[in-house]
């Protein structure tokens, strides 16, 4: 009998590969392509918002220190022991009673199995939650509230109704992510809301970390912003004579999940790998393992094309999953537009059920331990986000950091990151690439303004999108003409291109061509009643033909005529490109065809 090796090897007659081969095939590859770099590495590495380097290749030289065991310290594979899935947790915040407790209950009947409820002066009032909980059965399915300023209020009011509430709740206390949230400091009374939330298997704190992520922070600034403020939690709840293990057991931690599932994953797993260290600190052995809430990103979700963010949101949701967090919720895909339907809600909750049952993403513990990529991207994201969350420490902790620190570090990262957006180098489908001009919007509810007055809530697309609802505001849709010159195989690549551009600011393209004598493409614009062209053709064509079609485009009217691709001719004001910037572009557009803002 053949006995097969532990580690099977390259086949007989084919040497091993390693890294030094790679290098000199890539460099080989980088050299044709005119690309000029000091190496490989260097050439094909890309840099996230909190410099940490993605490499091109890994391998098992990039493994950090061993991670451990599932259930095990520092449970940077997991808190708990084994698999078995994640709690679906539906978040719930329309104002009307009698619709909540519709939508409560449709959930619970179809998967949800645990309630987030947001409650206050704008969602929910906390004198009706008698009503929205009638017919929960509340030891069974865990309620976790969101009650801001109202917490205490709340965890009165829901404990009257739930004496034996079912374990994995929160009273949701959150002090420091309010303040974050709207500006106004929020007085609560931790050591007690503790004591209480003890007393009936409960948690009573929240760090609720996605204010810094929807504000445009990057992941490790939404991780060492957490590890702050549930330390600085930590501090008042043992000063109050709770010891260091009750405090660790009232404090769970909410995370966005994004649809990059890389950092995603490595993001939860470098969550739990702080926190342990700070319980390896405080001298915690039992219980130290991070309660995790994951919530899709609001920032990432649209108003444009909304269907898209189904499938954003399953990313994110299999991310959070395979990351190992505890309880995950899927915004409706509508939420951007208002208060969800119940068809939004069902795609939400059916996204986990999908994930779960069907794919059997569960089934594994950590499914994404042991990948080189994973191992190196957890331990580079943990070591970023424990240097931010020591540079937090240094100015006087979460909340002093508040003043001045975390805004500015997270506007300086959202200036960044508004600058890929804007470049579209962060595409956006459905908003800055492949747009629906005819794509009719759901028409919802609105939904309550929630109190502002903190950090800044942005969304990705905002900047495309503010240009759509500019567009769709004028009296007729504003059009920009391309001048296609030459053959249809000259020019259709960048007649693509540039009506992708255009149409992501809302703005219709008509074409006229395909031709190469300049008055009777003139004759061509005229018709299209715009003053502003776009010339897409090969830049062999150009040469013969850019100048004199854009001097017929001038007598013709053009106020501005712009050339796809690259390159100064004359009559020619600008260019669109790959990595031109797009909502630029779109404003001077805008206002060269006297579209109102």
């Amino acid at each position: 009998m053949t006995v097969q090796p532990d580690r099977p090897g390259p086949e007989p007659g084919f040497p091993a590969a390693t890294r030094d081969e790679w290098r000199r095939l890539a460099a080989a590859v980088l050299r044709r392509s005119g690309a000029e770099a000091g190496s490989p590495e260097e050439a094909l590495s890309s840099t996230t918002y909190d410099g940490v380097t993605i490499a091109p290749l890994y391998d098992p030289g990039d493994l950090p220190a061993d991670p451990g065991l599932p259930g095990f310290a520092p449970y940077v594979r997991g808190a708990a022991g084994g698999p078995g899935g994640w709690d679906v947790r539906q978040r719930h915040a329309h104002p009307d009673p009698a619709t909540t407790r519709e939508a409560v209950l449709a959930d619970l009947e179809n998967g949800v199995t645990s309630l987030w409820l947001v409650l206050g002066d704008d969602a929910l009032d906390v004198a009706a939650l008698p009503r929205v909980l009638d017919g929960v059965y509340l030891d069974l399915a865990p309620v976790v509230l969101d009650a801001g300023p109202r917490t205490a209020e709340a965890a009165q009011a829901y404990l009257r109704l739930a004496p034996d509430a079912a374990p994995g709740g929160n009273l949701g206390a959150d002090p420091i992510g309010l303040r974050a949230r709207t500006g106004a400091a929020a007085p609560l009374d931790l050591p007690a809301l503790a004591r209480l939330a003890g007393d009936n298997g409960l948690r009573a704190i929240t760090v609720d970390a996605t204010p810094y992520h929807d504000a445009g922070g990057a992941d490790a600034e939404e991780l060492g912003c957490s590890i702050a403020t549930g330390l600085a939690y930590l501090r008042v709840l043992t000063d109050a004579g709770l010891t260091a293990e009750e405090a660790f057991g009232q404090i769970e931690f909410r995370y966005a999940a994004t649809a990059d599932q890389f950092l995603t994953i490595a993001k939860f797993r470098a969550a739990r790998k702080l926190w342990a260290r700070v319980a390896e600190v405080c001298g915690v052995t039992e219980g130290a393992g991070q309660a995790q809430h994951a919530v899709t990103s609001s920032a990432m979700m649209t108003a444009r094309d909304p269907w898209v963010n189904m499938l954003r949101t399953t990313l994110a949701c299999f991310a959070a999953g395979a990351g190992g967090a505890g309880a995950v919720t899927v915004q409706p895909f509508d939420a951007r537009l208002g208060l969800p339907d119940a068809f939004a809600r069902r795609i939400a909750r059916n996204t986990h059920s999908l994930l779960v049952e069907e794919a059997g993403v569960a089934r594994v513990i950590d499914p994404a331990g042991g990948s080189w990529y994973v191992e190196r991207l957890t331990a580079d994201l943990a070591a970023s986000a424990w240097e931010w969350f020591q540079e937090i420490e240094r100015a006087g902790g979460a909340e002093a950091a508040l003043d001045r620190l975390i805004p500015a570090r997270l506007a300086a990262t959202w200036e960044r990151r508004s600058r890929d957006i804007a470049h579209r180098a962060a595409p956006i489908t459905g908003v800055s690439e492949f747009p629906d001009l005819d794509g009719r919007v759901p028409v919802r509810d609105l939904a309550p303004e929630p109190v502002r007055g903190g950090l800044p809530q942005v969304h990705y697309a905002q900047g495309f999108e503010s240009l759509r609802d500019r567009a769709d505001r004028a009296p007729s849709r504003p059009v920009v003409f391309l001048a296609t010159v030459g053959p249809v195989a000259a020019h259709t690549a960048r007649a693509s291109f540039a009506a992708n551009l255009f149409q992501a600011g809302g703005l219709a393209t008509v074409t006229g061509g395909p031709l190469t004598d300049p008055e009777e493409i003139a004759a061509a614009f005229r018709a299209s009643g715009t003053a502003v062209a776009c010339l897409c053709s090969s830049d062999e064509l150009y040469g013969e033909h850019a100048a004199a079609v854009a001097g017929a485009l001038r007598r013709a009217g053009a106020k501005r005529v712009w050339l796809a691709g690259r390159g100064r001719y004359d009559g020619v004001d600008a260019t669109v490109h790959a990595g031109c910037d797009a909502l630029a572009v779109l404003s001077t557009t805008f206002d060269d065809l006297g579209v109102t803002p």
